[in-house]
């Protein structure tokens, strides 16, 4: 595995670090305070390429390696980690799901307004009281000759009310039956589907999250994923490389964290010194680089065993783990360094330390990611 960036990641990073710095950065704030979801910007970086970084050139995509997809969440996510939030969930949940799981024709209608934004993508699979119990979901799809009849409601959905299409996981089996699940590609404006409550956050402010409502929604048996029954060993291989992309999403906010910290405590100045030269902050950047190396290193060798088509369960839900909690501790320790001006909304850091908190929960809970980990350690 070579540990250096190629030709296409170095003109990623500073693509992306022009366009951030006069496209992101100067809004941040605002869309922040106003929850606000920038569709415009969306659709720049469809222009970009950053909206269809893993679809192959066929489909309109950019046909990138997950090295190059990692480089663009982590980048963007420097910047701002809701934008982050919003890139990766559209490229490996909706985008990745039909990328992997489409037939032609549903890769040819899809995947190029994906790729370039026209088409904003969301993907359901929580519910309020089915988190992490799948097998037991309530969004429930009956079928009816050549349609089927969808019933239910998801949770906590990216995109939920701007997204023009969603693939959504429904139960069309028994609760708890084998192979009970099945996805569906939906699209705005079918009748019956809409958006319900818009979620009022802590962080990730400007990435829409919303309830997804089914009310008898009729789609035609070719929206359908695969075949009957597949859709939730699907969603296990999508949350494989969705846990690539939180890892990727934690990294940049903990690189912008520390970034800032460092820079920081080189221009503060206590009693006639930079507070960086103090063994109480000096330690603790040490320690902060040394975590978000080791972070680093568990998310590119989970994106070089996905290249390779190796199974990396076990190590996307390593690097999803450790780079979400050190993160958040990044953060913590970059407010600390601040002080009171941490604190305030004048820096950056107070920002990265609301947003970094929903890494360690979003593809799955910290505690999941040890399940899953130690479930392959013993199986």
């Amino acid at each position: 595995m070579n540990f250096d960036f190629n030709e296409n990641q170095q003109m990623i990073a500073k693509m992306i670090q022009d366009f951030g710095q006069k496209s992101i950065k100067p809004h941040v704030l605002e869309w922040d305070e106003k929850q606000e979801f920038p569709v415009p910007l969306f659709k720049k970086l469809g222009e970009l390429g950053l909206m269809g970084v893993l679809v192959p050139e066929i489909y309109g995509g950019s046909g990138f390696s997950y090295f190059e997809y990692i480089t663009a969440i982590k980048e963007i996510s420097k910047i701002d980690g809701s934008i982050g939030l919003s890139v990766a969930a559209h490229n490996s949940l909706c985008t990745g799901h039909i990328l992997s799981f489409g037939n032609e024709d549903q890769k040819k209608k899809y995947l190029p307004k994906l790729a370039s934004a026209e088409f904003i993508g969301a993907w359901g699979l929580t519910e309020p009281n089915t988190g992490s119990d799948a097998g037991n979901m309530r969004t429930v799809a009956v079928q009816d000759g050549d349609y089927w009849i969808i019933n239910g409601s998801k949770n906590f959905i990216t995109h939920g009310k701007s997204g023009d299409i969603a693939v959504v996981i429904t139960r069309t089996g028994n609760p708890g039956e084998h192979r009970c699940s099945t996805a569906f590609i939906i699209e705005k404006g079918t009748p019956g589907f809409s958006a319900g409550k818009k979620e009022n956050k802590l962080g990730m402010r400007a990435s829409e999250t919303t309830e997804l409502i089914f009310d008898n929604v009729r789609v035609h048996k070719d929206q359908m994923l695969g075949n009957k029954g597949d859709g939730f060993v699907q969603a296990m291989k999508v949350l494989d490389g969705g846990r690539i992309s939180i890892a990727a999403l934690s990294l940049g906010i903990a690189e912008g964290a520390f970034d800032a910290a460092l820079k920081y405590s080189q221009e503060r100045h206590q009693f006639n010194k930079p507070i960086a030269s103090f063994q109480g902050i000096s330690f603790k950047l040490a320690e902060m680089a040394t975590e978000i190396e080791a972070a680093n290193l568990l998310t590119y060798k989970a994106a070089d065993m996905k290249i390779k088509g190796m199974h990396m369960t076990k190590e996307a839900a390593m690097a999803k783990y450790y780079a979400s909690e050190v993160a958040v501790k990044i953060a913590n320790e970059a407010v600390q360094i601040f002080g009171g001006y941490g604190y305030t909304k004048d820096f950056p850091v107070e920002k990265f330390y609301r947003d970094a908190k929903l890494c360690t929960i979003g593809e799955g809970t910290s505690e999941i990611q040890k399940i899953v980990i130690s479930k392959n350690l013993i199986n």
